[in-house]
């Protein structure tokens, strides 16, 4: 199983001004993050990061849980592991706690996501539990995803509300604009 681990005082190479803020940002708030692939084993956890994932505007009540068990939902999720199925669970390394996850599925043409481009560009999903949000562990999270997936994928797309805050993230990582649907935005990053 592959594995990254992040530790304050290492020296890193990084390719990016964003992985660069990234790091700077878990250095400053104590973070010591590992990185491992996300197996058919992560199911659950990728479940639960999927509910994560869901935009609540602040003030507003959020979704009841079963709202993942949506098809149109929990096929981002539903069956992990399959052909072109890629992910990286962030851990606590000290504790070896779960605290995020970012994975990319393919989708069809007959059944797309709601980030949906391309049936050869897959979808990104990304989470990190509410109390390790703001730490810079979505931009390491994307970091190391996009490292495995550029070997494998020539972009990726996403689906973001207007509203999210992670709008930003995704700019800053490279993400452009594709089209608006409604209140949300689909976007586009290329690897090459």
């Amino acid at each position: 199983m592959a594995r990254a681990i992040m530790k304050i005082g290492t020296t890193l190479q990084l390719r990016s001004q964003s992985g660069r803020k990234a790091i700077r940002q878990l250095i400053k708030n104590r973070e010591v993050l590992s990185f491992r692939e996300a197996d058919s084993s992560d199911e659950a956890f990728l479940r639960e990061m999927l509910y994560h994932s869901l935009y609540v505007p602040d003030g507003e009540q959020p979704f009841e849980r079963s709202i993942v068990d949506q098809p149109e939902i929990a096929k981002y999720v539903v069956s992990w592991g399959r052909p072109g199925d890629l992910g990286v669970i962030a851990l606590d390394a000290p504790k070896e706690q779960e605290v995020g996850a970012a994975w990319m599925r393919l989708f069809s043409s007959t059944d797309p996501g709601f980030g949906f481009v391309d049936s050869d560009i897959p979808e990104l999903a990304i989470a990190v539990l509410p109390g390790h949000r703001g730490s810079g562990v979505g931009s390491a999270l994307l970091q190391q995803l996009f490292k495995r997936a550029s070997s494998s994928y020539d972009a990726v797309s996403l689906s973001v509300s207007l509203a999210n805050p992670a709008l930003r993230l995704y700019e800053r990582s490279g993400f452009q604009h594709v089209e608006v649907h409604g209140d949300s935005l689909t976007m586009l990053k290329r690897f090459q």
